[in-house]
């Protein structure tokens, strides 16, 4: 099974806000477009990825990751996370009807392809699938079968509302990377620790991250 991905990135400018202990106001754009940068590498690197699709409204990491081979949709409902996934969704499946899809995070530095892969493999298997994050509070991935609504309920504690909207956990071992979301300093030593792509490595080579 071939999979489409689609990812959502919020304006850098607005992104990642819960890193200020760690990077200052200047430099957390640019760690937010280095991570959406090796999360569409990887997943484009991935053996059962057909496509990635971004939705996004900013123009820089738009051109960016355009650059990298995913395919840029405009964030026309402009109404926060969910409602970007669902418009992706459905421009990608008025593209490709039958198309697998899964909701990818875009905060992913640490992301492996054959990670990813196994993760996808497994979804496969049932109608509707997810992968919680390290936390394991939230998600890292959401999947829908061909056919299948995608029905995302990403947000707090959306572990809990994915399980409950149907859709199976995935109990897996050994893919920290494509759990491993970054969100507060801590998140991000851990990314490094588990190895970040090129683009993370070069943009966070400046900080000071104690323990990383």
């Amino acid at each position: 099974m071939q999979w489409t991905l689609v990812i959502p990135l919020k304006p850098l400018t607005r992104a990642k806000s819960r890193l200020a202990d760690t990077a200052h106001d200047g430099v957390r754009p640019g760690l937010a477009l280095a991570f959406a940068q090796d999360t569409v590498g990887a997943a484009l690197a991935c053996p059962t990825v057909s496509d990635v699709a971004v939705v996004t409204d900013d123009e820089l990491a738009g051109r960016e990751l355009a650059a990298l081979g995913a395919r840029i949709v405009p964030d026309a409902p402009g109404s926060g996370l969910n409602a970007a996934l669902a418009h992706g969704a459905a421009v990608v499946r008025s593209l490709r009807p039958g198309a697998p899809l899964a909701a990818l995070n875009a905060d992913l530095p640490a992301l492996r392809p054959t990670e990813l892969s196994r993760v996808l493999s497994a979804a496969a298997e049932f109608p509707r699938a997810f992968l919680a994050d390290a936390a394991e509070r939230g998600t890292t991935l959401l999947a829908a079968g061909p056919g299948r609504e995608l029905q995302p309920a990403f947000g707090t504690d959306s572990r809990s509302r994915h399980r409950s909207s149907g859709a199976t956990e995935l109990a897996l071992t050994g893919v920290d990377s494509v759990r491993q979301d970054v969100d507060t300093g801590d998140d991000l030593r851990a990314a490094l620790r588990l190895g970040v792509g090129r683009y993370t490595a070069a943009a966070s080579a400046g900080l000071l991250i104690p323990g990383s």
